[in-house]
């Protein structure tokens, strides 16, 4: 385990840390889906912290936004974000979030979001609304998880569901060797998690051809 993980293994309760999804909300929406899950502050794992169809969810309008509601903002697009511009993390033209979860900047992000769970209660926040479709679950959530972090989502609804319940829906869809009594279910969980990810993961469009 690394010194990241060992950290967290020495407290004596687990961290929590939450996510959601902007997806189509109106400012009202998303504001109350914040507040009532008593989300403090913001950590923004886009990579492009921008929506031309939703301004308000633009980068520097979203600041201003939710400093007036009372919430802290900070950008982790560059550390936490799901499209990388280096080729080497990319594998058949899409992004390859084993990959990604090895790079010190990624092991810097998540070391940030854990010191703000300290002293706030911390939502993460990219463009997806269902955590399955997007990195913030499939990378940085699970990478938290496995580190001792109590990950959960904030759905388009209302309510929650924990990583655990997330995985749980991983391996309905693609665990094809559920019946292999002497495979673990984490072993099952990395093959789940690689399909997901090579279905739902920024991909590159490809290079016009020369006509």
């Amino acid at each position: 385990m690394d010194v990241f993980g060992s950290k967290l293994m020495q407290m004596a309760d687990p961290l929590s840390v939450l996510t959601i999804g902007h997806s189509t909300h109106s400012w009202k929406c998303f504001a109350s889906l914040l507040h009532g899950s008593g989300v403090t502050a913001v950590a923004d794992v886009r990579t492009s912290p921008y929506s031309r169809r939703y301004p308000h969810f633009n980068r520097d309008e979203l600041r201003e936004t939710l400093r007036r509601d009372g919430l802290l903002y900070v950008f982790l697009g560059y550390e936490l974000g799901g499209r990388p511009k280096e080729p080497q993390f990319y594998s058949n033209g899409v992004a390859d979030y084993e990959k990604m979860a090895k790079t010190k900047e990624f092991s810097n992000g998540l070391s940030r979001v854990v010191e703000g769970a300290n002293s706030y209660r911390v939502a993460l926040l990219c463009s997806e609304h269902d955590p399955l479709n997007c990195h913030r679950c499939l990378l940085v959530g699970r990478a938290l998880s496995e580190n001792g972090v109590r990950v959960s989502h904030i759905l388009d609804r209302g309510g929650v569901a924990t990583q655990v319940e997330i995985e749980d829906r991983l391996l309905e869809l693609y665990d094809h060797r559920a019946h292999d009594l002497f495979l673990p279910r984490a072993d099952r969980l990395v093959e789940a998690y690689r399909a997901r990810a090579r279905k739902v993961a920024f991909a590159q469009r490809p290079a016009p051809t020369a006509t």
